[in-house]
């Protein structure tokens, strides 16, 4: 009794698919490989399965792009990668095309080659992009000005605190006389605190009274 034939469309169950694809599939791999062996045929098989994964057979010394060149000779249909070259191409060109107009752009606001410039429109854009750039700069430069002369001032009132501390220690180890000491002390202790907050002012140091007894 002969098989029943199988209606050709899509199998639903998936296990049942699976199964059926990896039969069939390896049956025309070796139906591939048959018949390169037997006719010398060229035979160049890929499978991709709906799971993404890729089988593939190439008949021994033949390579896959040796017969897709015999495959475009005989057919002659545009080769896939000269399609591919040629959006490539194109990509190039509008690239090229983009960084030109660019060029010209960043010519005109260094106020190169505007005599190209015959519409007022473009004119006043171009000068409104240039005010536009101008007071930003002008901005950025106030700020950093600002910066730079908020750190000197804390440079030097560092300074300041650093020296007299320096000089109370030359007082506390005795390497200047009273006097001057005193002296210096309170007309730095003066102009110091003249410029610091309350809470940071710096008190001059007490003289030990059993030294001077």
């Amino acid at each position: 009794m002969g098989r029943g034939k199988i209606e050709i469309k899509r199998i639903e169950n998936s296990s049942n698919r699976q199964v059926t694809y990896s039969k069939r599939r390896n049956g025309i791999i070796k139906k591939a490989k048959e018949i390169s062996v037997l006719c010398d045929a060229k035979v160049s098989l890929v499978i991709l399965g709906s799971s993404g994964k890729m089988h593939e057979y190439c008949s021994p010394s033949t390579s896959l792009v040796d017969l897709l060149e015999d495959y475009h000779k005989q057919s002659g249909k545009i080769r896939l990668w000269d399609a591919k070259h040629e959006n490539l191409s194109n990509e190039i060109d509008r690239i090229k095309k983009e960084n030109d107009n660019m060029q010209i752009e960043l010519r005109h606001l260094k106020g190169e080659d505007i005599s190209s410039m015959n519409d007022a429109k473009e004119l006043v854009l171009l000068e409104e992009a240039l005010e536009n750039g101008l007071s930003s700069i002008r901005e950025r430069k106030m700020d950093f000005l600002k910066m730079a002369k908020k750190n000197e001032k804390i440079l030097e009132e560092e300074n300041k605190h650093l020296n007299l501390i320096l000089h109370q220690q030359e007082i506390a180890m005795g390497t200047i006389s009273r006097d001057v000491a005193d002296d210096y002390e309170q007309r730095v202790i003066r102009d110091y605190n003249s410029q610091m907050p309350f809470a940071f002012r710096v008190q001059p140091i007490q003289p030990n009274l059993q030294e001077r007894m």
